[in-house]
């Protein structure tokens, strides 16, 4: 039945979606930049023939792709620009902005949200003053601050390790995204209020971090002495003639009306206008014409925003100044703010961008001088976006740069042994681990196994289609995706692997084993059990009740024996109750990020006061009953469950400790 209202939306949205839209009449903000001159001669790469990488080529191409791909994903609009040697090859829009308007998306005139893609103006502004002397990569970022990042085991962060995700803070996940205008902050009150915990030592672990991100802006606005809004505005966009480019929220009047719409998907009711309150990493809205501006600077050394030696370091950052333990070779990594993306043996640098609305992705080919920026307006069926967005790189990719499939191979014997050394559970490095939001930990856990022929089994690392992946150990330790272009590899120290992650997060994130005493092989089924036999518990009550009352028979127990009793029911309801009220707020929080704001600071409160009194005192009193079970005569029933009760309550009771529920914070 779900598969037939699915098929009715899409050919809904396939009659209200244009194929490709040129653009209305009316004169755009900014003049269109002159296309490259087409190549016609064919390259040949890798062994297969290369399709030129001409206008014609590529619009014919996209034209096909892309239409298809916003109707059956269920996608409002986008737009795709691609550069090559300083010039905009293609520019194009797809699909609506305003669907209620039947607005289309022009390449020139509508903006788009790039998420974290926005990060890379940040850095570039951080670059700049890094090129103007003004900062130092590798100082102590307290130099520059008007309040102090506490050390880790006596180390401080610098600004490499910010802009390599490497500085060790925890998830910052409060005050992301809100829809009213009142939740703008200022860059210093956002970071005044909470320091996130460094959860990792400095330079030794990417785990990505917008809160570090915005930390940066505001040391450019500290140093360079202007609001960090105008910083760019003029020293990046102007230069470069970015005149639809804007982080301001709201944005100016201007350019209100030219910004498209976001949808959770395209058959659904629109959003407002996101506000990203870490506005430096990602609050940047634009057109496809203006990012290819920006895409075309770098590409040319920087050209109007950095001079050549600087844009070099920020685009190839030197290896020895990053500390060895947060590379997994021969894996992408970190630059300095750019990220590697590289494929079929090329050199390509880029960023990844997601808002709850707005899903993009940058590319540049360095060596190659061309550049590639998809940006959507709806997440789509199931997270289409991403999937498309990431299919239409890679396609891209195999179209006009062509590159050999890997021929090594480990043999089998020896890649089953490897594959085993893989298995167990993994933590995602992007986690915070001082709040409520360290639940998600537990229940978040990555399982690495083996299948019946020793073969490398990932479950939750499925491919475009939704299948699982197929790893074939090309070297030792590194695997790659069975006709794909994904590899994985892993970190191996004294014979045993502690670390790993592949191509598309190595950069900013990794997985490292979880300890035993978080780990969810024993705690889930503990956790489970308990909460059985607190709701049997619980239900014994009111069923015992009504048969005695029926039956005109005694309880059994007098005394302080009855109160023991009764409480520890009344305690195992408690606790079942205080679990449903966390469970309810984490699932309502985390999908509707505007429950993770100060407007949810009581309830925090009361979840983890309540909590505190409830689990504490459930397994004090169950304590107490089960020591009375023993001594009062009762039988060996009631003396069983009593034994039961007891440890049910202490893993409720460790759980909620251990994972944040009795944090006593509201930051998070």
């Amino acid at each position: 039945m779900r598969r037939i209202w699915v098929a009715m939306l899409a050919a809904l949205v396939g009659t209200t979606l244009p194929a490709q839209t040129p653009g209305p009449k009316a004169p755009p903000l900014t003049p269109a930049p002159a296309l490259a001159t087409p190549a016609t001669t064919p390259i040949v790469t890798g062994g297969r023939a290369a399709h030129a990488l001409t206008a014609t080529d590529v619009d014919a191409w996209l034209d096909g792709y892309m239409p298809y791909a916003l109707h059956t994903g269920d996608i409002a609009g986008a737009v795709v620009t691609v550069v090559k040697d300083g010039q905009v090859l293609t520019a194009r829009g797809y699909g609506y902005a305003d669907i209620a308007h039947h607005r289309p998306v022009d390449p020139a005139r509508t903006l788009f949200r790039p998420g974290s893609v926005s990060k890379l103006v940040t850095w570039t502004a951080v670059m700049q003053q890094v090129q103007a002397g003004r900062l130092d990569l590798d100082r102590d970022v307290n130099t520059y601050l008007d309040f102090r990042i506490p050390a880790r085991d006596g180390k401080p962060v610098t600004l490499r390790q910010i802009m390599t995700h490497t500085a060790g803070f925890e998830e910052a996940m409060k005050d992301l995204i809100v829809y009213d205008p009142k939740g703008v902050q200022t860059l210093g009150g956002y970071l005044k209020r909470w320091t996130p915990r460094r959860i990792f030592d400095a330079g030794t672990t990417p785990a990505y971090s917008n809160w570090a991100t915005t930390l940066a802006a505001y040391i450019v606005e500290r140093v360079s002495g202007v609001p960090f809004d105008t910083y760019v505005e003029q020293r990046i966009f102007a230069p470069l003639d970015m005149r639809t480019a804007s982080f301001r929220q709201p944005l100016p009047g201007p350019l209100a009306p030219l910004v498209a719409t976001g949808y959770p998907r395209a058959s659904e009711p629109a959003k407002g206008f996101e506000i990203v309150v870490p506005a430096p990493a990602g609050a940047l809205s634009a057109s496809g014409l203006d990012m290819a501006k920006f895409m075309i600077a770098h590409l040319q050394n920087g050209r109007g925003v950095l001079n050549p030696a600087t844009a070099a370091i920020m685009h190839n950052s030197p290896l020895n100044r990053v500390d060895p333990r947060s590379l997994i070779p021969p894996l992408n990594r970190m630059e300095l703010g750019f990220f590697e993306t590289n494929v079929n043996g090329r050199e390509v640098i880029g960023h990844l961008g997601d808002t709850e609305n707005f899903h993009t992705s940058l590319h540049l080919f360095m060596a190659e001088g061309v550049g590639f920026y998809v940006s959507f307006n709806s997440a789509g069926r199931e997270g289409s976006a991403h999937t498309v967005r990431g299919q239409l790189f890679q396609d891209f990719a195999d179209r006009y740069f062509p590159g050999s499939p890997p021929t090594g191979r480990v043999d089998a014997r020896t890649a089953a042994d490897h594959a085993r050394l893989m298995t167990g559970l993994w933590q995602n490095s992007r986690h915070s681990e001082s709040s409520f939001a360290d639940i998600l930990n537990l229940f978040g856990q990555t399982a690495v196994s083996v299948d019946d022929k020793g073969a490398l089994v990932i479950p939750s690392l499925t491919g475009a289609g939704g299948g699982t992946r197929v790893w074939d150990e090309v070297s030792p330790f590194v695997w790659q995706e069975r006709d794909g272009h994904e590899r994985l590899a892993a970190q191996v120290r004294d014979g045993r692997v502690v670390r790993w992650s592949f191509d598309q997060i190595a950069p900013f994130m990794v997985f490292d084993r979880v300890p035993f005493g978080r780990s969810a092989t024993w705690l889930k089924p503990a956790l489970y059990i308990s909460l059985a036999v607190l709701l049997l518990t619980a239900l014994y009550w009111p069923a015992t009740w009504w048969l005695r009352r029926r039956y005109a028979t005694p309880i059994g127990v007098s005394g302080q024996a009855l109160k023991a009793y009764r409480a520890t029911r009344i305690m195992a309801l408690a606790d079942l109750l205080v679990l449903g009220g966390w469970t309810t707020f984490v699932l309502m929080a985390f999908n509707d990020l505007a429950l993770m704001t100060s407007a949810s600071d009581g309830v925090l409160w009361l979840l983890q006061i309540v909590g505190a009194v409830v689990f504490v005192g459930a397994v004090g009193i169950a304590a107490w009953n089960a020591w009375l079970a023993w001594r009062d005569g009762r039988g060996w029933a009631g003396k069983l469950w009593s034994v039961l009760v007891l440890p049910a309550t202490i893993v409720v009771l460790y759980v909620a400790s251990a994972f944040g529920l009795l944090a006593m914070t509201v930051n998070y």
